[in-house]
């Protein structure tokens, strides 16, 4: 394996996954089933602790490429969890990314999935797969906005 050229999180947009840390507000509604849903909003800051690009056949971007990052998640600047994610190339020109990544926290994880164009816009809303612990069925998504080059903000909006 090669190393391809790193790139900062800003040049990926919302490339990657990222939760972090979190306030939370719930609520209840009703479904047409008359059962009764939780909602819960999380918002937390990602930041980037390593990056690698990983060159996996041709040299040069080729099919099947990754890039792999991690990052801590912050909530009221105290770490809360961390982050891992590894985006794979599944198209060039355009290229598209398929991304998988899972957000640990104190009482359980939470998986998200997207395919990525790029560039990316500037926000991106990531399909949230499941979870464990107190995420357990958890669905949704997660809404990122880029902060700077290795920091994003992110909200989740879990339903379960």
């Amino acid at each position: 394996m090669r190393k391809i050229h790193p790139r900062p999180l800003i040049a990926l947009g919302a490339a990657a996954l990222v939760l972090t840390g979190g306030q939370l507000a719930s609520a209840s509604t009703g479904s047409a089933r008359g059962t009764h849903e939780r909602t819960e909003n999380l918002q937390w800051v990602a930041k980037q602790t390593q990056f690698q690009a990983v060159d996996m056949g041709q040299k040069g971007r080729s099919l099947g490429d990754e890039l792999v990052i991690a990052e801590d998640l912050y909530q009221n600047g105290k770490k809360v969890g961390d982050h891992a994610v590894v985006c794979t190339y599944v198209q060039l020109g355009p290229d598209a990314l398929q991304c998988l990544g899972t957000f640990a926290l104190p009482h359980g994880q939470i998986t998200g999935q997207a395919l990525l164009h790029l560039p990316a816009h500037s926000a991106v809303d990531v399909a949230v797969t499941g979870g464990s612990g107190t995420y357990n069925g958890a669905e949704g998504y997660v809404h990122t906005v880029p902060a700077g080059t290795t920091e994003r903000h992110l909200t989740f909006h879990l339903t379960g």
